[in-house]
This record gives C-alpha cells, sequence and structure tokens, in this order.
C-alpha cells in the first residue's frame, strides 16, 4: 500500500506491504511529473459512514511499482499534466476498473502523455467507489466527475484555459462514467459548496473506448454492474444506469473504440450507445475494430495500420476541441 500523503507532495511511493516494498527496491518507483490537487475541499460529501481505508496497490505483485491502481477511496484527486506547447483545450481522463478500483499510475501513463502531446492540458482523475458506503451510492464517482470538470473551468483563467473546450475521455468502467457525464450533466447529484458549483459540467467533446454502456442483459458487464449497484440490481437502478436508454439530443459529440473481439465488455455496448447516440441526432463516430480484446490502450489493436490515437485528434478538431 502506498501512503496517499507521500502521493499529494509528489513524492515517490512509500512501502507499506511487503510486494511493494520488495518491488520498489528492485525498481525505484518514478516520481510523479503530475500536479495533484484534491477535488473535494475537505472531506468528500456523504461519507459518514464510510469506514473502508484507501490503498494503492501494484496492479501485478513483484512487478513495476508505477503500474497501480487505487481501492476505496476516501479523497479523490485530479493529477494534471501539462503539455510543452499548451493549445487552451483540456481533457478530463477517467481510467477504468469495474467500479473496484481505478487503474491508473501515480506517476501517469501513456494516455495522459499522449494527451499532453496534441497540446491538451490532461486532467486524471482518481475517483469514489459506489460500493464503499458513500451515501450517494451509484452517483457517488459521477459527483466526483461533475466536481473535476468543473475544476477546470475554474481554473481557465489561471492555467490559460479556455473553458468551452474542455472535453473528456473514458476508458471501461470509466468509459460509462464518462458516459454518464455526457449524458446526466443536468443532473444535481451534489449540493453546491461554492462558486465553482455554478460551472457548467457538460463536456464539449467525449471519447469513449471499450465502454461499459448497459446494465441490461444480455450485453451488461456483470462486475461492473455489481460494483456500481453494490447488491441492489432492481430493474429500476439497472435501467437508470443504462447510458442507451436516456441520451439527450444536448449530449456533447462522442466518439467510440471498441474491438469485435472482446471478451471482457461485449462490442454489443457500443453499438447500443451509437445508435441511441445517431436516435437522438447526437454527432458520434464508432470505430469497431476486428481485433484488439479489451484494454488495448494508447496503442491500438495490434496489427493495425490505424488506431484510435490517429482517429480520434480529426474529431476532435472537427468538434473544436483544437484545431
Amino acid at each position: 500500500m502506498i501512503d496517499r500523503r507521500s502521493l499529494l507532495a509528489l513524492a515517490g511511493a512509500t512501502a507499506a506491504s511487503p510486494a511493494l516494498a520488495q518491488s520498489t527496491q528492485a525498481t525505484p518507483a518514478v516520481k510523479p511529473s503530475l500536479e495533484i490537487r484534491p477535488i473535494w475541499p475537505g472531506k468528500a460529501p456523504g461519507g459518514e459512514k464510510v469506514t473502508v481505508r484507501e490503498q494503492v496497490i501494484l496492479r501485478t505483485p513483484g512487478g513495476d511499482p508505477n503500474d497501480t491502481a487505487f481501492l476505496n477511496i476516501t479523497d479523490p484527486v485530479l493529477m494534471m499534466r501539462r503539455p510543452e506547447k499548451p493549445n487552451g483545450a483540456a481533457i478530463l481522463m477517467i481510467p477504468g476498473g469495474g467500479y473496484k478500483r481505478v487503474a491508473v499510475s501515480k506517476a501517469g501513463g501513456a494516455i495522459d502523455r499522449w494527451i499532453a502531446d496534441q497540446g491538451v492540458t490532461a486532467f486524471v482523475m482518481i475517483y469514489r467507489l459506489p460500493a464503499d458506503g458513500w451515501a450517494a451510492g451509484p452517483d457517488v464517482a459521477l459527483q466526483d466527475a461533475q466536481r473535476a470538470i468543473r475544476i477546470i473551468r475554474s481554473r481557465a483563467g489561471e492555467l490559460g484555459l479556455d473553458p468551452a473546450r474542455v472535453g473528456v475521455m473514458g476508458f471501461s468502467a470509466g468509459g460509462h462514467l464518462a458516459g454518464r457525464l455526457s449524458t446526466q450533466f443536468k443532473r444535481d447529484t451534489y449540493a453546491p459548496i461554492d462558486a465553482i458549483d455554478t460551472l457548467s459540467s457538460r463536456p464539449s467533446v467525449a471519447g469513449l473506448f471499450y465502454p461499459v454502456v448497459t446494465m441490461q442483459a444480455p450485453f451488461a458487464h456483470g462486475a461492473s454492474m455489481k460494483e456500481l449497484l453494490a447488491g441492489d440490481a432492481s430493474d429500476a437502478r439497472r435501467r437508470a444506469a443504462s447510458l442507451e436508454l436516456d441520451v439527450p439530443a444536448d449530449t456533447p459529440p462522442t466518439f467510440i473504440a471498441t474491438a469485435a473481439d472482446d471478451k471482457v465488455v461485449p462490442a454489443d455496448n457500443s453499438l447500443l450507445l451509437y445508435s441511441a447516440l445517431r436516435a437522438a441526432g447526437v454527432p458520434s463516430e464508432l470505430h469497431m475494430f476486428e481485433k484488439g480484446g479489451h484494454g488495448f490502450g494508447v496503442t491500438g489493436p495490434q496489427g493495425m495500420d490505424m488506431g484510435w490515437p490517429q482517429l480520434l485528434p480529426p474529431f476532435l478538431r472537427r468538434h473544436g476541441l483544437y484545431t
């Protein structure tokens, strides 16, 4: 387990388990190159019954000390990576983890570096998880996402950002959360606490990658549904959490990429959402790769001459995120 105070201080990893201690002795952890700030001033809302203790673990015991996952998050944060030549745009990146953990490195990774390489300021979110006892239940991660995008807009003057050019990218279960942010931005999921909460939580554009979409049989990702609904998978709750069932016409332009051979989250999830976006008249684009499996990352499906890192930028430019 890694001490969060070390993370917030931008220090290296602190070993608190034999596996991590062994891995950090063998391969020193890379110090974070990101600015890290809390999402909430003080304690996050609705935590009166939360008793879990936050942890940061290695995704592979004894492996790369920077290949980590966050569990039982109690202090959600935004990690910012600034490009060498900022173009005024920003993207909120939401990692996956099946709503059981947040799979992201404390030092950032290939995807936020790719975002910064486009001249876009990258914000990576470590968010709270719905099965940990938060009062908001299935909406707890959405609370963090709404607050996060408002924080980005609130820092526009300080960072030279255009508040009208703030997008979102989400991966796997993070794609589900990004989709909820894009389709449910009009919902008030928490009581306003300061002037930041007067700002819009609507992303300017969205990119969803091998996303969890539906909580309906037969294509629901069972592990994500179990964690998200925390034991209450009633029909009403499953329908409320299924993106394809409520896509308003003012959903931001949406780019979707997935692989037909995904054995974790069926590609039918992406087809369902794309059909709903088209029916609502939302500008959208779907790329269904023949092969790639789940979690093909920034390199794109193996053997493909062109992956999403080549396909996404024209979509973002076409919809005004940057020129």
